[in-house]
């Protein structure tokens, strides 16, 4: 719900990792979620399909919540420019570890803040080297954390940043799903107070 500090806020996704990032803020938002195809398009570069996803998301939710301001966001990780998602399982996540052991991956997250015919996007690039480490390393982490519903296999906020070399970002928590320092920005010029003064989450 809004209050009489910010206006209404609606985060247009169900991710925990984004919810826990927003409510930082200590604005009062509503969590919608939303069914957008994902599936990319043809020719289509994996930082344009962040966008487009982060855009879809956005608008799905904003048609049937025009009074709101909302957030839509997706990520995207690239390796020489082939996109890699969720792994859903052990098998899948263990063949995107062994893919990305010693390489560098690029994270891109997409970001979208819409009111009626008022829309910004940006994406957020975010650099990642992943240590060349042995397949009984890579299936122990995966065993320990099963990060399955994370693009890319390997939770920095959690034990997956031992599989990696260094992180290269202008803004830290977009890796995370949500990227912060761009978002308050966006807030702010919508003409909510950042923090507030009145902090939750709804």
């Amino acid at each position: 719900m809004g209050n009489s500090i910010n206006p209404k806020l609606i985060l247009a996704s169900t991710s925990v990792y984004r919810k826990e990032l927003l409510s930082r803020f200590g604005i009062p938002f509503e969590v919608v979620s939303t069914q957008v195809d994902e599936t990319p398009l043809a020719g289509e570069s994996t930082q344009a399909l962040a966008l487009r996803l982060a855009k879809a998301k956005a608008a799905a939710v904003a048609k049937i919540h025009p009074e709101a301001w909302v957030i839509g966001s997706d990520q995207v990780a690239d390796l020489c420019g082939a996109a890699i998602g969720k792994p859903g399982n052990f098998e899948r996540a263990f063949a995107q570890l062994q893919l990305m052991r010693g390489s560098i991956v690029t994270f891109y997250t997409a970001l979208c803040l819409m009111k009626g015919a008022s829309e910004t996007s940006l994406c957020i690039p975010t650099e990642v080297k992943f240590r060349n480490l042995k397949d009984d390393v890579l299936e122990a982490y995966l065993h320990a954390e099963e990060p399955y519903d994370c693009a890319g296999s390997a939770k920095s906020e959690g034990m997956g940043i031992a599989l990696l070399e260094y992180i290269r970002s202008d803004d830290p928590t977009a890796l995370i799903g949500l990227p912060l320092i761009a978002l308050s920005g966006l807030l702010r010029d919508a003409g909510f107070t950042i923090p507030a003064t009145k902090s939750g989450s709804q």
